[in-house]
């Protein structure tokens, strides 16, 4: 899972719009298999779309006027993803930004250690897509996903220039040696978008 690799590192803007505008899946250990179906009524977005990612081990509802990705230029960090549509993003011009929700796997994390790996990797995508700025910690605490242990991180970002921003991650523990994580990354800072990728998040279920 994310932390990124050193030396690929860019600007908060050229990842933000590259998932919004690219709006891709990547392709891992040959393919990365994902479909869509529908929440069930339990779910935050009761109703919606659904995408079943098998490469992750987990789902999760389409707000309305999301679009699924089906592109093949997603970093590797990456099995699925849904976006919003960001016109003033997608041609990098100053907007009203966009949200991306990321889906992804990865490897054993014991239920003692989920605070601090989930608050580590949370801050280090906080560095990937708003680099230089500075991440404050909102909200940090355990939580369940079909009934599997998992841990929710909360960061906003705000630049010098007043750029702002919105960091939320959620690591799941499928199995002993495996494990999976939904990243929600806000750029717009109107409270609807963090609303859209806070029940995204909460609507994810172990597939």
């Amino acid at each position: 899972m994310p932390p990124f690799p050193p030396g690929q590192r860019r600007s908060r803007r050229a990842w933000v719009v590259a998932a919004v505008a690219v709006l891709a899946v990547a392709l891992l250990a040959g393919a990365a298999h994902w479909w869509l179906g529908r929440s069930d009524s339990n779910s935050p977005l009761a109703g919606r779309p659904r995408v079943t990612d098998s490469a992750a081990g987990l789902s999760y509802g389409v707000p309305e006027g999301w679009k699924v990705n089906d592109g093949k230029d997603l970093i590797q960090a990456f099995t699925s993803s849904i976006a919003t549509s960001a016109p003033d993003a997608a041609k990098g011009r100053e907007g009203k930004g966009g949200a991306v929700v990321l889906a992804g796997r990865g490897g054993p994390v014991a239920e003692s250690a989920l605070r601090q790996r989930t608050e580590s990797a949370a801050r280090s995508n906080a560095e990937f897509f708003y680099p230089d700025n500075k991440s404050t910690l909102e909200e940090s605490g355990a939580t369940k996903v079909s009934g599997r242990a998992a841990y929710t991180v909360v960061l906003s970002v705000r630049g010098e220039t007043g750029t702002a921003g919105r960091i939320r991650f959620t690591l799941v523990t499928l199995s002993s040696d495996r494990s999976a994580f939904l990243l929600g990354v806000t750029e717009s800072p109107e409270p609807s978008g963090s609303r859209e990728v806070d029940a995204v998040l909460a609507s994810a279920a172990v597939r």
